[in-house]
């Protein structure tokens, strides 16, 4: 089954609020979408200001939640307690 744009970008929220700042190679393989598809969803999340880019190190590019980010996370989170959603539609 095709996930929705919004799942998407749930799953790359919780992963790097669980997992931390990572590269876009270990988002992609974490998130389990093609690089195309992860680029356009991390311009997205930047652009809202979900996701912030971060330079370690010697020129190494990581993404990182925001506080924002992290607040839209928790709220999705008392969302899917609320109401009652099938666990195989939600991602959080």
């Amino acid at each position: 089954m095709r996930r929705s744009q919004l799942e998407m970008h749930l799953k790359i929220i919780e992963i790097l609020v669980h997992v931390g700042p990572l590269k876009l190679t270990h988002v992609m393989n974490r998130a389990n979408v093609n690089c195309s598809v992860l680029k356009e969803c991390l311009d997205f999340l930047t652009m809202q200001g979900l996701v912030e880019e971060k330079i370690i190190g010697k020129e190494r590019k990581v993404y990182a939640i925001t506080q924002l980010g992290l607040k839209v996370f928790e709220q999705f989170r008392e969302l899917k307690e609320m109401l009652p959603i099938a666990e195989d539609h939600c991602v959080l």
